[in-house]
């Protein structure tokens, strides 16, 4: 199996792994490499997401909850400010592609069960990498992310100062970079 940290990833409440495309070509190469037949794969009711799946046979109502969150949060709903996103689940059985669709491009076949998300992340560490994931009660909270004004470069800034002064951290601003969803953020951060 390909380097899940490659890919935009993070472990649910129940430490189930999920792995998603980052662009269209990585979400051909998720579904190539880590899809299996009866795993769960979460997408946006609207085009512009990764295709995230969870690495698991039986996920919990709440991994697939927090997957929808994290797959809205990297979606282009985000970057458009909705508060809330239309999230479709399905099974990794019911995907097809055929010739004419381009790349990162699939279909799904049959039924579907589709829930709305409100878009928010928080930044933690995980597997001693920076994430910012959906809430989960067992990591330590740095700062909470939600749509807002702030490009991806002032968003960066000011966690980049924020976690090298109050929790004295030295983290790059590349893994920050790569951690967070792309423009119009808000940064808050949480007294702990």
């Amino acid at each position: 199996m390909q380097d899940y940290m490659n890919y935009r990833w993070f472990y649910t409440s129940s430490n189930k792994l999920v792995v998603g495309g980052k662009n269209d070509e990585q979400n051909e190469l998720v579904l190539k490499n880590f899809l299996k037949e009866d795993y769960i794969v979460i997408h946006t009711t609207n085009p512009g997401s990764p295709f995230m799946i969870i690495q698991s046979y039986n996920p919990t109502k709440k991994d697939i909850d927090e997957t929808a969150v994290f797959c809205s949060c990297f979606s282009k709903s985000w970057k458009l400010g909705s508060k809330k996103i239309d999230v479709d689940v399905f099974k990794g059985s019911q995907i097809f592609k055929t010739k004419n669709m381009k790349t990162g491009t699939f279909g799904v076949k049959g039924s579907k069960k589709t829930i709305k998300v409100k878009p928010e992340l928080f930044l933690v560490i995980q597997k001693g990498k920076l994430r910012a994931i959906p809430k989960t009660k067992k990591e330590n909270v740095l700062a909470e992310i939600t749509p807002g004004k702030m490009s991806k470069e002032q968003a960066v800034e000011k966690i980049y100062i924020l976690l090298k002064n109050k929790f004295n951290f030295s983290i790059s601003k590349e893994e920050i970079m790569r951690a967070i969803p792309s423009n119009n953020l808000n940064i808050k951060t949480l007294e702990m």
